[in-house]
């Protein structure tokens, strides 16, 4: 498995470090600029750890694994790292490759808390050793339907590709919507060219279009064709998924790319802390730092918390989640048992549903708010 550097300083330490395993999409098929992001807060949050004294004075270091969006491989790092004798987990991205982890995590009796995923069953049944920064799927995407019809989109059509993920979303909005008079309509992506979406949003009257659907490609291609049709001049196109967050999709579609609503987990106003990690995030990235940087900071910055109050005792940070009160970069954190969400969750999460503006495809608009 590839292995990135150790932060700095790591090596002469070693011996007495508390160590943390990260898990990150670092090579495709995995969304490597989402987990760019992520391993950048990550690492960011472990040196100003280190900077402010470690952990009762023993430093923190990150040892991460590249989950490459494979569950198999997640498990396996899993295994690999509660061997190296890590205290807890860290990180991952993608639903499908989190759920994984927290299973094989909550058979081993390890501490995990999850980054960026948001499927609502992360695991099969409720566990007291994994919590969640990132808002429940249903409560998100609730919020994103809200927004469709706010906008006045009642007959959605979702392209979407098999996942567990994907048609978690699509249950999620199509009961949203069903019980306001709404419609979702699912056009599958393995029996349709993107040329072919086009006919179809044409032949169902879609007023929406929700790319649920991998990136760069087939979302790229799909934008584009939509985009092209004079037809579908008037069509809106979605991604609840959070695909226009990163400079990948500016870069990938240029205007294209722009007034395409998504989900973001951020405040409208960063308070200070929040400010003053995202200047450091963008002079580690070299480009403005997504929302998925912040969870990772926000994610060292709560276990490192745990580990100061109870040591490196994987049974005791496991049961530290309900009495968690962190100040993160986007809020104070605070884990709850939710009712349907079978981890420990970080309840009020901000969320606003966000795009690229058409007149400066760098500049975000806040559309909505939940």
């Amino acid at each position: 498995m590839n292995t990135p550097p150790s932060p700095p300083g790591a090596e002469r330490s070693a011996g007495s470090s508390v160590r943390i395993g990260a898990l990150v999409p670092l090579t495709r098929p995995g969304w490597v600029e989402a987990g760019r992001h992520l391993l950048a807060g990550l690492e960011l949050a472990v040196r100003d750890v280190n900077d402010a004294g470690g952990i009762a004075g023993r430093p923190l270091e990150l040892v991460v694994r590249d989950t490459a969006a494979d569950p198999q491989r997640a498990v396996a790092a899993v295994d690999e790292l509660a061997g190296l004798g890590v205290a807890a987990l860290a990180g991952e991205y993608h639903s499908v490759v989190a759920r994984a982890a927290a299973a094989r995590a909550d058979a081993l009796g390890l501490p995990f808390l999850c980054s960026s995923a948001v499927l609502d069953a992360l695991t099969e049944q409720p566990t007291k050793w994994v919590a969640r920064l990132a808002p429940a799927q249903s409560r998100g995407w609730r919020i994103y339907a809200d927004f469709l019809l706010g906008a006045g989109h009642g007959r959605i059509a979702v392209a979407a590709e098999p996942s567990v993920y994907w048609a978690s979303g699509t249950r999620i909005l199509r009961d949203h919507l069903a019980a306001r008079g709404g419609t979702v309509t699912e056009l599958d992506m393995r029996a349709l060219a993107p040329t072919a979406v086009c006919d179809e949003l044409v032949g169902n009257r879609a007023t929406a279009l929700l790319l649920l659907v991998g990136n760069p490609e087939p979302a790229v291609s799909i934008v584009r064709s939509v985009r092209r049709d004079q037809r579908l001049a008037e069509i809106m196109i979605g991604a609840p998924a959070g695909q226009p967050e990163f400079a990948e999709w500016a870069t990938s579609l240029g205007d294209d790319g722009a007034a395409i609503p998504f989900l973001r987990y951020l405040p409208e106003r960063l308070g200070p802390l929040g400010a003053r990690v995202e200047t450091a995030l963008r002079e580690r990235l070299a480009e403005t730092p997504s929302f998925v940087a912040f969870e990772g900071y926000d994610t060292v910055a709560v276990l490192a918390d745990a580990l100061r109050s109870h040591g490196a005792d994987r049974a005791r940070t496991a049961e530290s989640w309900p009495r968690v009160a962190v100040e993160g970069t986007r809020g104070q954190i605070r884990f709850s048992r939710t009712p349907g969400i079978s981890v420990w969750q970080w309840t009020w999460t901000p969320i606003q549903v966000v795009d690229r503006d058409p007149a400066e495809p760098d500049r975000f608009r806040i559309l909505h708010t939940g």
